[in-house]
Formats: structure tokens, sequence, C-alpha cells
């Protein structure tokens, strides 16, 4: 059987030339597109407090690239507590920042536009009291006419209250006594109270600066923390796409803080020896996560209560906390992560 003619050859031949030539002329084409412009950076100041576990979801989207990744060059400013936090938002030193459930009620309690984006994290254990047992501090109940520091204006006041009043101890039955969170422990040493109250990693401190002089109550059984990222109402209803891109950076921070603990622990490599044995071991109780739960607007309802009730606020209505939370960032990007009613 003889083969094919030359004719044909020289047709399949030019047949295959042309496809070549096509393939390569596509090639070029795909490849010859010009690159998608890349996202616009945005600066955003971000007041965070660092020492603090419940900030992981913020470190870790800093140090993590999650904020980069999604065109946003965070400049983090370190504060001691979340109401310092907020306050450098309020006088627009800050874009966002995080804070706990307090200040924002007694900020609404103001007349000042706060809004929570998010709540990144949650801890049962995290608040207490620490007093000194050569002051006969030993129990609960003996805090009764004792000298107390604490943080005035923030979840360690409304811890303290509620520690107070589940061992039916009238305000009046103690002298409190404000102090900075980084000022408590000295504080403490010095005698110049007799009990602090506050939160991790501050407990940790007070323990310390009094050793072998403490005792620590928790108060798990009257406040469970929430931690939360907030602005000011005008700044974040009028930048909605840079809300959606800081929320998928929290998100992504969380699940790694959730994810990979041994890292994300590395991220707090201020903490003495102590602190990080103690964040070891309590690790596995944190809740890291990005959501606005209906929990939230109910604890800022108790709380607003208790403020109108201690008179901390100029108003003596209750808000509508509905106000006080953002919902249309979260409800974009992870509309699940919403359970608040509206």
């Amino acid at each position: 059987m003889s083969g094919p003619t030359p004719a044909r050859r020289t047709v399949w031949l030019a047949a295959a030339l042309l496809l070549a030539v096509l393939a390569a002329i596509a090639l070029w084409r795909l490849f010859a597109r010009p690159a998608p412009p890349p996202v616009p950076v945005e600066e955003l100041r971000l007041a965070v407090n660092a020492e603090y576990v419940g900030s992981c979801p913020v470190l870790a989207a800093h140090g993590q690239g999650y904020f980069a990744r999604e065109g946003i060059h965070a400049r983090l400013q370190s504060y001691s507590s979340g109401k310092a936090s907020l306050e450098a938002v309020l006088q627009g030193q800050a874009d966002l920042g995080t804070v706990s459930d307090i200040p924002v009620v007694l900020a609404s309690l103001k007349n000042q536009s706060v809004v929570i984006i998010a709540s990144i994290f949650e801890a049962e254990r995290d608040h207490g009291i620490v007093g000194r047992l050569d002051r006969g501090v030993s129990t609960p109940a003996s805090l009764k006419g004792k000298r107390i520091g604490v943080t005035q204006g923030t979840s360690g006041q409304f811890a303290l209250d509620a520690f107070l009043n589940r061992q039916k101890l009238l305000p009046g039955e103690v002298t409190l006594r404000n102090y900075a969170p980084d000022q408590l422990a000295a504080a403490l040493a010095r005698g110049e109270v007799d009990a602090a109250a506050g939160w991790e990693p501050f407990l940790t401190a007070m323990t310390h600066a009094i050793a072998g002089k403490a005792a620590i109550f928790y108060g798990e059984d009257v406040y469970a923390g929430l931690f939360n990222v907030a602005g000011a109402g005008d700044y974040v209803r009028a930048h909605p796409a840079t809300m959606r891109r800081v929320l998928r950076a929290l998100i992504a921070g969380a699940r790694f803080c959730q994810d990979e603990p041994d890292a994300a622990r590395a991220l707090f490599a201020r903490a003495s020896a102590s602190e990080a044995a103690r964040m070891q071991a309590a690790w596995h109780g944190y809740q890291f996560g990005v959501v606005l739960d209906q929990g939230l607007l109910l604890a800022l309802e108790d709380e607003a209560r208790w403020a109108i009730k201690n008179r901390l606020g100029e108003r003596g209505d209750m808000p509508n906390f509905l106000d006080a939370v953002y919902l249309d960032g979260l409800e974009a990007v992870a509309p699940s992560a919403v359970t608040v009613i509206h």
C-alpha cells in the first residue's frame, strides 16, 4: 500500500503549520494581556491593645499580611486598654480601634456615635480580682470595706460591680480608686489598694507583683468578655468598601489564631515567661471569630442599665444599640456570621 502523495503531504504540513501559528497567536494573546491593575493601597490607623490576647486577629491580620493582601496598609497604634483605644478613635487619632463592650456603651450614653463592625474574641475566665492576703482579702466576701483599684469606665469596672453584687456587697461598702490598667500591679504592690480588678495580662502581673500574698477570684460566672473592632459612625458608614476589606482580613486573622495556636502566641513576643505559660494553658478556652451576634446587643443593653443606674452617662434612657452596630460590612462578606435581629 503506497503512502500519501506529495501533494497531500504538502497540504498536511501546511495545515499543521497553520495550527501551530494559530496556537502561538492564541498563547501570545493570553500572556500578552495587561495584568489587572493592583488593588489601591489604603492607609488605616488602627488603635489596638497589642498585649491583650483578644487582639490576636488584628495582630495576625497585620503580621501575616492579610491586611496587605486586601490593599490596606495598617498602622497599629498601641494602647493599654480598649477605653484608651476608643478615645483615640473619637479624637481622630485612629480610624478603628479594638475595644470591649463597656466603652461603647458609655460613648452611646454620651451621645457619641460609635459603631462596632465586628466582635473578634470572647472569653469567660479573663476578668477577675487580685487581693492581698496580708490585708485580709482571702475570700470574695472579705472585700467588704477594702480599697479596690480599677480602671473606671472599662469592662474591669463592670465585672467588679457584678462580682460585688453577687457577694451582696453594696458599692458604698468598698472604696474604688481609679488607675490605668498598667498601673494596677504597682499600686497593689505599694499597698495603695488592698485589691485590684482587671483583665489579663494585668491579672498575672498583679499576682506576681505581690508573689506569695495573692488571692485571685475570677468573674467567669458574672461577665463573659467580648472584644470588638469599632469606629466613629460617620467614618465607618462613609467607607463601606474599606470595612469589607478590613473584615476579610480579620476573618483570616481569626482563623489563624484559632488554627495555629503556637504561631499565634508568638505574636505576643513581649509577654513574660509566666504570662506566656498562662496564655498557653488558657488558649483552648478562647474563641476567635468575626461575628455580630444577637448576644452582643443583649450585653450592651444590660451594661447600659448598669451604667444608667450608676449615672455614668449623660442620658438616662436606653439607647437603640442597633445604631451602635454596623451590619452592612459583615453581611456582605460573611452573612452567616450575622445573627443580630434587625
